[in-house]
């Protein structure tokens, strides 16, 4: 999916360009057993997703004002598919926007928050996956993947306890399981001339610096070759990604960005030699980074099916090339720890899980100031 963003600032026009798919998806599962433990599916690559798109209906899948698109898609045998109303474009609101009420003189403020929302929904077997991607007025790009469906079972004989899973119903077992998503995101933050950096935000020690224990401050770190820029989340150091153009200044003089902000996460639990980590190496980190190649599509690589392993990300970044002012793509790796509860039986409420995209010194201030008040 092509996404340009485009917004006036101080009489400049500004863009933030960027092909974004979410162009990976492996569901390993946690059960050792013979019969098992082969479960990895890879939805996308394995599966085709696209083709499972569902059809969707006004006032259940979409609600309000929406335009409907039929995608054409190629089948198995290559011919061209249409499915009707897969791809659904509508606004909605979201509570607030901003708000403000000076207590001098109790004059309040505030602005509704609408979003443009662009999302589909596929059924991969028992498990419905819908993706969805918000346009917020505060310049905020947002992915959100939305799990539901019915989970894979097994069996249990009388007496069996699940080691490996949740007894959800009388001797029926739901087993441990992941759901690990790669976004592939080739930036151009008001042009091709970006860079990387980490920011983690550290305590300083009590001493000349921090005599009252109260100081902490955000460190960046560049992110200047491939091996340098396989990292992975950190909640302790509220770790995020910034990435910048430094021939693009901003009205205080400093680069123009954009940051890659983690939602809900977690690591592969799979040891490194097991075969759903050589065939999905991808999932060893949650971000690498890598100068733009067109024929770099796939994080696991171009044939999936069947792949003994060591395609794709691992491969590429083996030639450590520099990340510094050029064309990159960041690869985000995310996921879903799924531990099943009795309430995820027999249809699994909605959980959900993402990414946002936020503009980090990209506007000279607030982009939400001019939406008009409600009547």
């Amino acid at each position: 999916m092509l996404h340009t963003v485009s917004y006036r600032d101080e009489g400049r026009e500004r863009s933030v360009l960027y092909r974004a798919a979410i162009c990976e998806m492996v569901v390993p599962y946690g059960d050792p057993a013979e019969k098992h433990f082969r479960k990895n599916a890879f939805d996308i690559g394995e599966y085709g997703i696209g083709m499972m798109a569902n059809s969707l209906s006004l006032g259940c899948d979409c609600l309000g004002t929406i335009r409907y698109f039929d995608p054409f898609l190629t089948d198995s045998r290559g011919s061209s598919v249409a499915i009707k109303n897969a791809i659904c474009l509508h606004e909605e609101d979201v509570g607030l926007l901003w708000k403000h009420t000076d207590w001098r003189t109790n004059q309040s403020e505030s602005r509704r928050s609408r979003r443009l929302a662009v999302s589909f929904i596929a059924t991969v077997g028992n498990y419905e996956y819908g993706f969805f991607w918000y346009f917020y007025q505060d310049g905020s790009i947002q992915s959100e993947v939305k799990l539901t469906g019915i989970m894979n079972t097994t069996s249990l004989a009388k007496g069996e306890t699940a080691e490996f899973g949740v007894e959800i119903a009388p001797q029926l077992n739901a087993p441990f399981h992941q759901h690990l998503f790669v976004a592939r995101l080739n930036m151009a933050v008001d042009g091709v001339q970006n860079s990387v950096y980490e920011v983690n935000t550290v305590s300083i020690p009590r001493g000349p610096q921090n005599p009252h224990g109260n100081a902490f401050r955000a460190e960046s770190t560049l992110l200047a070759t491939e091996a340098k820029a396989q990292r992975n989340v950190n909640s302790s150091s509220a770790r995020f990604w910034r990435i910048i153009n430094s021939s693009s200044k901003n009205r205080m003089g400093r680069p123009v960005g954009y940051r890659l902000v983690p939602g809900e996460n977690c690591p592969s639990f799979a040891q490194p030699d097991a075969a759903v980590m050589q065939r999905a190496g991808c999932m060893s980190k949650n971000l690498w980074v890598t100068p733009y190649r067109a024929e770099e599509r796939f994080p696991a690589g171009e044939y999936p099916n069947q792949n003994p392993g060591g395609d794709g990300l691992p491969k590429w970044v083996a030639a450590d090339r520099s990340l510094e002012q050029t064309d990159l793509v960041l690869w985000y790796v995310f996921g879903h720890n799924h531990v099943p509860r009795l309430e995820d039986w027999p249809v699994m409420p909605v959980a959900t899980l993402g990414f946002t995209l936020k503009p980090d010194g990209f506007f000279s201030q607030n982009p939400g100031l001019d939406v008009p008040a409600m009547g």
